[in-house]
C-alpha cells in the first residue's frame, strides 16, 4: 500500500465515521418525536483497485470504508398491523362512547328516571281509585303523569341531539380525512422528486406514515408503497389517494333524525365527491363507527342504537296511551259523563315526544265504573294495576334498560380487548423503530473512536511523508 493510497483510506474514514455520527445525532434528536423512525448508516467497505498499475505491489487490502446508505429503520408489516389495530379499536371505542352516552342519559335507576315516575304515576291512579272524592289527589295523578311524558320527550330530545352530534363529529371527521390525504398527495410529490435525485427524505415518509396511521383511525386506510417511493391510500378498496391524485370524500343522506325514523328510512353514508352514487364502504375506523351509531332501526334490534332506542321510546309511549285509554275511555267522571282519553298524542311529532295528558281539570279524571256510583274508584284502582300487570309499560321500560345495559357492556368490553390488541401492536412497532438513547450512545462511542483511530493513522502518514520529502538526501550533510 502505498503512503498516499493510506492517506485516501484514513480519510474515507473520517469522513464515514462523521456521517455516522451525524445519523446517531439526528435519532438523539428525535428520540422524543412522535412518528420519527430511527436511522442506521451502513458501511461499505472499498476494494482496492482491479486493473494492475505502474505502481501495483500486489497488496490488496482495499481503498477504506464509505457510508453506501442510510436506512430507515421500518417494518411494513408491523405499521400495517398497528393501522389494522387502530382502525378496529377506533370504531369499536366510538360504539362504546356511544353506547356509554346512551345508557347514561336514561337515568336509570335513579330517583329521576321513568321507573320511578312510571312508578309515582300508577300509585297516583290508586291513591284518585282509593279516594275518588279528593280533588288534591287527582291533581298530584295530573301532576305524576305530566312528569312521565315530559321525561319521555326529554329522553326522546336527549337521542335526537345526540344522534346531530354524531353525524357533526362525522362531518368533521371526514374533513380531516380530506384535509390528511391532500398532505399525504404533498408528500409523495416531494419524495418522488428527492428520491429521483438519489437523496433521502426518511422524515418527510415518517409524516407520510403518521398521517397514513391517521387515517386508519378515521376510515380504516391501509397503503400500498410503489417503486418511486410514493404510495397509494385504499379506503374501502378504492384509492383515496394514488401518487398526487387526491378523491375526497362527504357525508351523504339523511341530515335528520325525522329522517332516519321515517317510514321509510333514510340512513347516513360517506361517498366520493365525484361520484356521488358510489357508497365508499367504511369497514373500520371511527367515522365507520359512527355511521353504524347513525343507522336506521331495522325491527330486529341489530339497527342503529340511537333509531332503536328511539323507536322503543315511541312504543313504550304508545303502550302507554293505549292501555290507560282504554279503561279511561269508558269510565265515568263525577259529574257522570264518559272520561275520554287520558292521553293524546301531538300531530306532526313521534308518539315519545307528543305524548300529552288530554285533561287538564282534575274533575275531568274518571275512576267510576258504569252502575257503580260516583265514589266508586275501580278503573282507578285497574289503571293503577297496569304497573304489575303482563305486558306493562313498566316491563316495557325494563326490557329498554336491561337490553341497553347488555348491549353497552358487550360494546365497552369488544373497545378495551381491541384497544389491548392495538396497544399491543404498537409497542412492537415501537420497539422495531423508536430511538433507543442507549444504543445511540454506546454507536456514538464507537464511531468517536473510530475516528479518533482514523485521525492517529492520518497523523502517522503525515509524520511518514515529512520524513520523506523534508529529510531524505541529507545525511550527512
Amino acid at each position: 500500500m502505498s503512503t498516499f493510497s493510506g492517506l485516501s483510506t484514513a480519510l474515507s474514514s473520517l469522513i464515514a465515521q462523521r456521517q455516522a455520527l451525524d445519523v446517531s445525532a439526528q435519532n438523539v434528536a428525535n428520540a422524543n418525536t412522535v412518528g420519527y423512525t430511527r436511522q442506521r448508516a451502513g458501511f461499505t467497505s472499498v476494494s482496492s483497485v482491479e486493473v494492475p498499475s505502474m505502481f501495483s505491489n500486489g497488496l490488496t487490502t482495499g481503498q477504506g470504508t464509505r457510508i453506501s446508505s442510510v436506512d430507515r429503520l421500518a417494518d411494513v408489516f408491523l405499521d400495517a398491523k398497528v393501522r389494522v389495530a387502530t382502525s378496529s379499536s377506533s370504531f369499536l371505542g366510538v360504539r362504546a362512547d356511544a353506547y356509554s352516552a346512551l345508557e347514561t342519559s336514561l337515568g336509570e335507576p335513579g330517583k329521576t328516571g321513568l321507573a320511578t315516575q312510571l312508578s309515582d304515576m300508577w300509585a297516583a291512579w290508586q291513591e284518585v281509585g282509593n279516594y275518588p272524592d279528593k280533588s288534591s289527589s287527582r291533581a298530584v295523578l295530573l301532576e305524576s303523569s305530566r312528569a312521565v311524558t315530559e321525561r319521555l320527550g326529554t329522553q326522546y330530545a336527549t337521542v335526537r341531539t345526540q344522534w346531530a352530534q354524531t353525524r357533526e363529529s362525522a362531518i368533521a371527521e371526514i374533513d380531516q380525512v380530506n384535509s390528511a390525504a391532500a398532505n399525504i398527495a404533498d408528500l409523495n410529490d416531494r419524495i418522488a422528486q428527492i428520491t429521483a435525485s438519489g437523496a433521502t427524505a426518511h422524515e418527510l415518509e415518517d409524516r407520510r406514515d403518521l398521517l397514513v396511521t391517521q387515517l386508519s383511525e378515521l376510515v380504516g386506510a391501509s397503503s400500498q408503497v410503489r417503486s418511486d417511493g410514493t404510495i397509494d391510500v385504499m379506503v374501502g378498496g378504492n384509492a383515496l389517494v394514488r401518487g398526487t391524485h387526491v378523491s375526497t370524500l362527504t357525508v351523504a343522506g339523511a341530515t335528520s333524525f325525522d329522517q332516519v325514523t321515517a317510514d321509510p328510512p333514510q340512513g347516513v353514508s360517506v361517498v366520493w365527491t365525484d361520484r356521488p352514487t358510489q357508497d365508499a364502504a367504511l369497514t373500520g375506523g371511527s367515522v365507520a363507527g359512527r355511521l353504524s351509531v347513525l343507522a336506521p332501526a331495522d325491527g330486529t334490534g341489530a339497527g342503529g342504537p340511537l333509531a332503536e332506542t328511539a323507536a322503543r321510546l315511541d312504543e313504550l309511549a304508545t303502550s302507554i296511551a293505549t292501555q290507560v285509554n282504554a279503561l279511561h275511555a269508558p269510565a265515568l267522571r263525577p259529574d257522570g259523563t264518559a272520561g275520554g282519553d287520558f292521553f293524546t298524542f301531538t300531530a306532526g311529532l313521534p308518539p315519545a315526544l307528543g305524548l300529552t295528558v288530554a285533561i287538564t281539570d282534575p274533575d275531568d279524571v274518571a275512576v267510576a265504573a258504569t252502575g257503580a256510583g260516583a265514589l266508586d274508584g275501580s278503573i282507578g284502582d285497574a289503571i293503577g294495576a297496569l304497573g304489575t300487570s303482563a305486558g306493562s309499560p313498566d316491563s316495557q321500560w325494563s326490557a329498554v334498560v336491561v337490553d341497553l345495559g347488555v348491549r353497552s357492556a358487550s360494546a365497552t368490553s369488544r373497545a378495551k380487548v381491541a384497544e389491548v390488541a392495538r396497544s399491543t401492536a404498537e409497542q412492537q412497532q415501537l420497539a422495531q423503530a423508536s430511538v433507543d438513547t442507549d444504543e445511540e450512545t454506546v454507536n456514538m462511542l464507537a464511531f468517536q473512536r473510530a475516528y479518533e483511530g482514523a485521525a492517529r493513522v492520518l497523523t502517522a502518514m503525515d509524520e511518514m511523508l515529512d520524513t520523506l520529502i523534508n529529510r531524505t538526501g541529507i545525511v550527512g550533510r
